[in-house]
């Protein structure tokens, strides 16, 4: 399997070329605004592309794809409720449990809510998973971004995609790959959700809301992201730069 990513260098995001062979099938999946590495990698091993495919609506993730699915006369496929936001040309494709044949691969859409409604992880032949800005190295998605449908729906789609194969190698919507038994065992916020360490319970405001902080962890930017939970019992994750710590 061919596994190329490129990153934009101000919001961090991934787009990927995934393909099965030199001389065989591929999609692309999201738009970061710097496919050129990407169309170098498909000339260069003579690639079809079948299919264009996109995670979620939020913008760092949908640069140029409309253009890039035109250029390859392939079909641009999202989530059902993607596609109520964005509209033409992507179709409603990509409702959990959908597959996808692009040459010898099987692309297979989880729908994964939290981040945003819309959002779908895409397994790969069950030895690789796009997890988009649901599950990342060493940390997890946000429940404050537009369309996000909160923390509890994060915290159940991260634990569906850690029911995949132990060794099923991550592709995040930002930064660098993980597998599945490493965030298993390593990600600060799985630990606390099994269990394996202690909730916070330092006081903190988020955007002057008073609010208690239950986890403080390293994003994939180089800053942190915290887990909060407001006095009407409400948790969020949010970027570290909302929180004032006391």
């Amino acid at each position: 399997m061919i596994i190329e990513r490129t990153e934009n260098p101000t919001f961090l995001s991934n787009a990927y070329l995934i393909a099965d062979e030199p001389g065989g099938h591929g999609v692309l999946v999201d738009g970061n605004g710097e496919p050129d590495r990407l169309l170098e990698y498909i000339e260069r091993d003579d690639l079809t592309i079948t299919h264009v495919l996109c995670t979620h609506h939020h913008g760092d993730h949908t640069i140029d794809l409309p253009e890039l699915a035109e250029r390859f006369g392939a079909p641009l496929m999202a989530h059902p409720l993607a596609v109520d936001i964005l509209g033409e040309p992507y179709l409603p494709a990509l409702d959990d449990g959908a597959t996808i044949e692009s040459g010898s691969l099987t692309i297979t859409a989880i729908h994964t809510p939290g981040h945003c409604a819309d959002h779908v992880a895409l397994d790969v032949n069950a030895t690789d998973c796009l997890t988009g800005d649901v599950l990342f190295k060493g940390t997890v998605g946000g429940t404050r971004a537009p369309g996000a449908t909160g923390f509890a729906d994060l915290r159940s789609s991260v634990e569906r995609l850690l029911e995949l194969n132990p060794q099923t190698r991550i592709h995040p919507g930002h930064r660098e790959p993980s597998t599945v038994h490493d965030e298993s065992v390593d990600n600060p916020f799985v630990r606390v959700w099994k269990g394996r360490d202690q909730e916070g319970s330092e006081p903190c405001t988020v955007r002057d809301q008073q609010a208690t902080l239950i986890l403080w962890a390293p994003d994939y930017d180089g800053g942190n992201k915290a887990w909060v939970r407001f006095p009407d019992g409400e948790d969020a994750i949010v970027g570290g730069s909302q929180v004032s710590r006391q």
